[in-house]
């Protein structure tokens, strides 16, 4: 296991420059998962570190050692791809096997060291089979498995699930959070899905145009985003932005309307833009803070989301799913003061 670091990371292809000195310090077997849109830059790092893109400027360190100019096999990583990328002529074993083909290991060892691995991801019935015997779930196993086998410093993974139907996506994030926890090595896991990176990651970092937007816990990405590219990527549905401006103590939306948020601070007359959660826009029959009417009904069983048109905009809010508003009615919607986020309207970063 090792720590990570980059510093001042930057990627150029010709003239485009694509990663603008990027900066982050991973913790000895942390699980580290950068998301964002496609283009952000997010595999682009991932195959720095891995030596499979060449660094233009910055540093990165494994541990103690410098890697830039060390080639991918002498960085003690292993790295999981999105295709399999497995022998469909070996066996299960012999594919696990094949990440210790320039091991000094003897064959007894290596074949100790294959079982061990089998045996953590319960693929040991599965030794002798062929990939085409496989179901897509256990094909990915083994590609772990023969990334496993090296006992490397640092995985990498990169959108290892994306080939996978929903129900096997869900399943290897649990097994693959259960191995982390298991063997303890540090994992940087790239994806473009934010469920994929809220319900595996000890921190996120969160990329977009090539730049780290936030880094943070699932817990602060989510409650406490640095600006509006953020709070809408991270949950869904997206966040409700609603824009307006700052009258002293809280929000001017138009027609009449504002919302008073106590504690929060910006200029007077500043253009704002004020978020809440669907989660925390909740229907109410009392008053609220405004009303609207009912667009569209989405039922989740338990809750119902509910799209109403409020001040020429659409938000999303939760309603019941045992009696749900229905198309055409009028509803209020509340949301305490504290669950509501305050962004300037120039730069979209959070006030305080």
């Amino acid at each position: 296991m090792a720590t990570l670091n980059l510093r001042k990371l930057v990627k150029t292809y010709g003239k485009v420059e694509v990663l603008h000195g990027i900066d982050l310090d991973v913790a000895d077997g942390e699980f580290v998962v950068f998301v964002g849109p496609s283009g952000c830059g997010k595999s682009t790092t991932l195959r720095m570190i891995a030596g499979l893109e060449e660094v233009t400027g910055g540093e990165i360190h494994i541990g103690d050692r410098l890697v830039n100019n060390l080639e991918p096999k002498d960085r003690d990583i292993a790295m999981v791809f999105q295709n399999y990328a497995i022998y469909p002529h070996m066996s299960v074993r012999k594919n696990i096997g094949f990440g210790l083909r320039t091991s000094k290991l003897s064959k007894e060892d290596k074949d100790k060291r294959i079982d061990e691995v089998a045996a953590i991801l319960g693929m040991t019935d599965l030794l002798e089979r062929r990939p085409n015997q496989l179901s897509g779930g256990q094909r990915q196993r083994v590609a772990i498995g023969r990334a496993m086998v090296r006992d490397p410093a640092v995985f990498l993974f990169d959108e290892p699930l994306s080939n996978l139907d929903a129900q096997l996506r869900t399943q290897m994030r649990l097994e693959i959070k259960k191995l982390h926890q298991r063997v303890g090595n540090t994992i940087i896991f790239v994806t473009h899905d934010q469920v994929e990176a809220m319900t595996m990651a000890d921190r996120i970092v969160i990329m977009k145009d090539g730049y780290i937007q936030q880094v943070g816990t699932p817990l602060e990405v989510y409650h406490k985003p640095a600006n509006t590219f953020v709070a809408q990527f991270i949950g869904a549905p997206s966040m409700n932005m609603l824009p307006g401006t700052w009258n002293g103590n809280g929000v001017k939306l138009g027609d009449g309307l504002g919302i008073e948020l106590p504690h929060r601070k910006a200029a007077e007359g500043a253009d704002v833009v004020v978020g809440v959660r669907p989660d925390d826009l909740v229907v109410t029959g009392d008053k609220g803070l405004f009303s609207g009417k009912v667009n569209i009904v989405e039922p989740l069983g338990a809750d119902t989301l509910v799209y109403v048109g409020v001040n020429g905009y659409e938000v999303i809010a939760k309603a019941s799913g045992r009696e749900p508003p229905k198309p055409g009615e009028t509803v209020n919607l509340t949301a305490s003061a504290g669950e509501m986020h305050l962004f300037d309207a120039k730069s979209g970063e959070a006030l305080p």
